[in-house]
């Protein structure tokens, strides 16, 4: 099975958790653009949708799926996206799309967030994949200073500007072992508006798509 294919599979999986009537958050990433494309078959039965990112918006509304507005949901029920990295114990890496402060915004308001991955992304400890840093332009070099004095290695995404009209810097060379007091540590730091380490508030169900099927680890 390649990777496509897993990305597939664990999207699918993520179907079951999807009530009638129900509104869903929807994440940003190759993984869930397999999501949308499977809710579409579901468009008559859910409620609608709230975007992590304009990306995700403009597919939902390509399946005919209604995109509202966090500010009218309120609280929802589900929340599903992708990752860049996690751990067994669901702890999270994501913002290579650049869409990580929206859609923590989404995975916070969600009583449950499900997770869908291939089996690459599944690691011991976060850091391998860059971490994304979401920063406001005039603070990005004081920033980068407080992540390198951190000791990671942070990297302007040249060319990138997020939703929000923001820069990301992806920081290098972190072996993550506590992931909920970096991610704490990170976001305190002046100018940085969030950081890609979902820990705090990681995925409640991961289901991670390999050779075997798909394995549903929960927390």
């Amino acid at each position: 099975m390649d990777a496509d294919s897993k990305k597939r599979a664990a999207a699918l999986a993520a179907l079951e958790y999807v009530d009638d009537g129900m509104t869903v958050g929807v994440g940003t990433g190759s993984t869930v653009n397999h999501f949308i494309a499977a809710l579409r078959d579901r468009r008559h039965r859910v409620a609608g949708a709230v975007s992590s990112s304009e990306a995700s918006t403009r597919l939902l509304r390509e399946a005919g799926i209604e995109v509202r507005s966090l500010n009218d949901t309120g609280d929802l029920s589900l929340y599903v996206d992708g990752a860049d990295e996690s751990t067994r114990h669901l702890a999270l890496i994501k913002g290579g799309g650049g869409a990580l402060t929206r859609e923590k915004i989404v995975a916070a308001a969600s009583r449950r967030f499900v997770c869908i991955v291939d089996d690459s992304k599944l690691v011991d400890v976060l850091g391998r994949f860059p971490l994304p840093v979401e920063v406001i332009p005039m603070a990005r070099s004081l920033v980068a200073r407080k992540l390198a004095a951190l000791g990671g290695q942070p990297v302007l995404r040249q060319g990138f500007k997020t939703d929000n009209g923001n820069e990301i810097l992806d920081v290098h060379n972190l072996r993550i072992t506590d992931p909920a007091a970096l991610e704490a540590q990170i976001g305190l730091l002046v100018g940085v508006v969030e950081v890609g380490l979902f820990a705090r508030r990681g995925a409640d169900i991961l289901l991670v798509a390999g050779e075997g099927g798909v394995e549903t680890l929960k927390r």
